[in-house]
């Protein structure tokens, strides 16, 4: 029979061989209290804002921008100042019926340009760049799982980077599951029958309920029938495996995905509206696939990208990289409306939007007011939130 030092090393071979497994333990899971669940979007590369959210009003947005505003005969008029991006049709109805927020000048105090550092600071929730976890990272760690929360897709994020481990990335659901090296398995099976002690037994326990678990939720995700049509591309697919991630009922609070693109120094309006245009035709698909499924009222997206862009277009019809920008929300949970005051195209700093509202601010409402979860001890400190919880 194999030793204790030969059942930790394969217990820990299954464990880091899984692709992401979540509610890795029954006990933690409880702990985490409730079953809502954040979904997080990030538009990488650092959208313009003021093209997302757009100050049609504003005779200073026509001035500096006279070869890629977007008229004002095309905006999707939300205010008598304010209006989306046209590509942002398909989440009007989630704006009529009070479940779309808009928060306006966010950003962090002594902003960067860098998009390694800015998103660094996102990730961290740490403008001194002196952090090295991530906030999502921080929060397995405080309810006690490495897999309440996972990314979708390849690489695992800075944000979901704990001091003691890093959660998992999902390239696909259909997918996951435990992979044992071949030849191990019989080894691997006899040592989870054998009883132990100590640390041992914990981790033997933590493994048995990790492949239960494993088994619950591919049983549940082969139930799972899309309430939506999603449109083809990855972004769109991503979001469905967090719909079915979900629907499984595995425990997952907070659900990870990107969208890439958005550095837009040349070119802006043709490669900015496709990519609204799938970020807009994606969430809406995912909100009328969790309605569908009985889940809206358990789910909230939030989303954000490193930096907006500066104020004035350059010479080859884009815009280099900026400061403040916007945040968006949406589901059953967020109080509708545009949040924040719009900025002052007059007042800016070095070219750039001047922030109002501190992003740890928007992230502290998600933490406490959605998910239940002690803001102060992920964030470091008390930020006031714009509101957008309802």
């Amino acid at each position: 029979m194999p030793d204790r030092r030969d059942f930790l090393k394969l217990s820990a071979l299954a464990v880091a061989a899984t692709t992401g497994m979540p509610g890795f333990l029954a006990r933690a899971a409880a702990q985490a209290g409730g079953d809502k669940t954040l979904v997080v979007i990030q538009l990488t590369g650092g959208n313009d804002g003021l093209n997302t959210l757009i100050p049609y009003s504003n005779g200073a947005y026509y001035a500096a921008r006279p070869n890629i505003a977007i008229p004002k005969k095309d905006v999707l008029t939300l205010t008598p100042d304010l209006g989306m991006h046209p590509a942002l049709k398909p989440l009007m109805g989630l704006w009529d019926a009070g479940h779309l927020a808009w928060m306006e000048n966010v950003g962090y105090p002594n902003p960067t340009r860098s998009h390694f550092a800015s998103m660094a600071i996102w990730h961290t929730a740490d403008p001194t760049q002196a952090g090295a976890d991530g906030w999502i990272g921080r929060v397995a760690e405080k309810i006690g799982d490495p897999f309440c929360a996972s990314n979708l897709g390849g690489t695992t994020p800075l944000a979901l980077r704990a001091d003691t481990f890093s959660l998992p990335s999902i390239e696909g659901v259909d997918t996951f599951g435990v992979k044992l090296p071949q030849g191990v398995d019989g080894a691997f099976n006899a040592m989870l029958g054998a009883p132990r002690q100590g640390e041992a037994d914990y981790l033997l326990r933590a493994t048995r309920q990790m492949m239960k678990n494993t088994a619950r939720v591919q049983q549940n995700v082969k139930k799972y029938k899309s309430g939506a049509a999603y449109p083809d591309d990855r972004f769109a697919a991503q979001l469905q495996d967090a719909a079915r991630l979900i629907a499984a009922g595995v425990g997952q609070r907070i659900i990870y995905v990107s969208l890439g693109g958005f550095d837009t120094h040349a070119g802006q309006r043709a490669e900015q509206d496709e990519l609204l245009g799938r970020l807009a035709g994606g969430l809406a698909a995912f909100y009328a696939d969790i309605q569908k499924q009985g889940l809206a009222d358990q789910v909230v997206v939030m989303g954000f990208s490193e930096f907006g862009r500066r104020v004035a277009e350059n010479a080859s019809a884009g815009t280099d990289h900026g400061k403040g920008s916007v945040m968006f929300a949406l589901g059953n949970g967020v109080k509708g409306g545009v949040h924040g005051s719009s900025p002052d195209l007059e007042d800016l700093s070095e070219g750039d939007i001047k922030y109002r509202q501190d992003f740890r601010g928007v992230y502290a409402e998600g933490l406490h007011k959605w998910l239940g979860l002690d803001a102060r001890a992920v964030l470091g400190g008390d930020f006031t939130g714009p509101g957008w919880v309802a």
